[in-house]
């Protein structure tokens, strides 16, 4: 299971442990919200009821007054109103008197006229001087047929002579405890989502960032050039950063050793020859032999330094990881100069060169790099090209990429050299001398190529060979 995974499934854990608890106690304290609400509405309707009452009642002409009829004219009153977007076509308050001794003088609904309610906490505890509520249900075997009721007393110099209730059911409530509670789940559930959509989104970054890293890692074991992957900061850009230092570091150390194993035993040829006609000319010896044994030394370490000068500029290639520029270079042009700088070997060989490719032909890529890679390959043609043979330079647009074509007239390469042509220090015999190069070139004209993000080719054709870099 991949880390983007684990750390996702583990904040949806969270999310819907803490939606869960919050969800369910907010939900738990509606229905209790709505009615402590309800009931604080209800004191005050009674306490005023009460103070209305209480001239009429101390009089004791409660029941021969407009009363009866104003409280049942009352409650078949139809408001037609909409309280937050819910009908209210009927009141639903009951109002009801009892005497000192809690007996029913004046009901809303006509129904408890006459009754004992002394017994009942609305009345009981209000005669007594407390604060009298109940909640009561009008059917025992329905739970939701509960009445709240809430008292307040009818005094006269502060002594309580009666009680006024004011009764109102719960069910009444329901439809607003309803959508409260629905859209309390609406936009519960819409956050919720929104937290689970942003920890994926989260855990996404995190997966492809780390992706990215270990994709670096990978292509860097593997030896292939990649960037390193850039972040704005934070612990990714450190890790970033510590990753690219160890690799450099390694690199370095591995590179180092290499290359001087390779130069030691690249070395050892030049050096045993130098050595040899060294010792030779210590003696006497004919003035043509000295001649041929100087010459000797001074071809010898000629080729020392050149294969020196090209284990530097290789090295530098092979370091590093990607352009320090990238600028349009006009290939036709760049193709002219390293032609007149090749004049005299060209003129002195009596070859003939044809360039067809385009002036307005652009490649983007470092100019400096793209100077030394082609030279090396023209160099390398040049040595393969006979006398009087054919050079021919063409280059087209493919898509995003260009392809660019050396041809050059020859003897066919062997089919076993084919695919190690560009492995560093490894060459055939030159037609003219039957020596061999340092095997650098080609090898660098190879590391250039990857640079610019392109390949090359070499194959043999009709008459010749053919080289291809693709660069985009």
């Amino acid at each position: 299971m991949s880390l983007g995974l684990r750390i996702f499934l583990v904040y949806v854990l969270f999310i819907g442990l803490t939606g869960y608890f919050v969800l369910n106690t907010v939900m738990e304290e509606i229905r209790p919200g709505v009615r402590q609400s309800t009931e604080e509405t209800l004191v005050d309707t009674a306490n005023l009821m009460a103070e209305i009452l209480r001239d009429d009642f101390k009089a004791g002409t409660l029941s021969e007054n407009r009363w009866p009829e104003l409280l049942r004219a009352y409650g078949e009153r139809q408001p037609q109103a909409t309280i937050w977007g819910l009908p209210k076509n009927q009141v639903n308050h009951r109002i009801y008197v009892t005497d000192a001794k809690g007996i029913v003088v004046l009901d809303s609904s006509g129904v408890a006229v006459g009754q004992d309610y002394s017994r009942w906490n609305d009345v009981y505890l209000t005669l007594r001087g407390e604060y009298g509520a109940r909640s009561s249900r009008s059917d025992p075997n329905d739970a939701n047929s509960s009445v709240m009721h809430v008292g307040a007393p009818i005094r006269d110099n502060g002594r309580i002579i009666g009680v006024v209730t004011v009764a109102k059911p719960n069910s009444s409530l329901q439809p607003y405890v309803d959508r409260t509670e629905r859209r309390l789940l609406f936009y519960g559930a819409g956050l919720i989502g929104l937290g689970l959509l942003f920890g994926a989104l989260l855990s996404w970054w995190l997966s492809r960032a780390l992706h990215r890293l270990t994709g670096y890692a990978q292509a860097v074991s593997e030896g292939r050039r990649v960037e390193v992957p850039h972040y704005r900061g934070g612990e990714l850009k450190q890790l970033a950063t510590a990753v690219e230092q160890m690799r450099t570091q390694l690199e370095g150390k591995a590179y180092v050793e290499r290359y001087v194993h390779t130069l030691t035993h690249e070395l050892k040829s030049p050096l045993a020859a130098i050595r040899g006609a060294a010792e030779l000319l210590q003696d006497e010896m004919p003035a043509i032999q000295r001649l041929r044994f100087v010459g000797n030394i001074d071809s010898e370490s000629a080729r020392m330094q050149q294969l020196i000068e090209r284990l530097l500029n290789l090295a530098q290639v092979e370091q590093r990881q990607g352009l320090e520029e990238r600028v349009a270079v006009p290939l036709a042009a760049l193709v002219d100069e390293l032609l007149r700088a090749q004049a005299a070997r060209i003129e002195g060989r009596r070859l003939k060169v044809e360039q067809t490719i385009a002036p307005d032909l652009l490649l983007i890529g470092e100019p400096f790099l793209l100077r030394q890679a082609l030279g090396n390959l023209l160099e390398n043609a040049l040595d393969f090209t006979p006398v009087a043979g054919l050079l021919r330079f063409s280059a087209e647009r493919v898509g995003e990429q260009v392809e660019l074509r050396l041809f050059n007239e020859a003897t066919a390469i062997p089919e076993y050299a084919l695919p190690r042509l560009s492995e560093r220090f490894y060459s055939l015999p030159r037609p003219d001398t039957g020596r061999k190069s340092t095997g650098l070139g080609l090898n660098f004209v190879e590391e250039v190529v990857k640079l610019h993000g392109g390949s090359m080719h070499i194959r043999n054709v009709e008459s010749g060979v053919e080289v291809t870099l693709r660069l985009s």
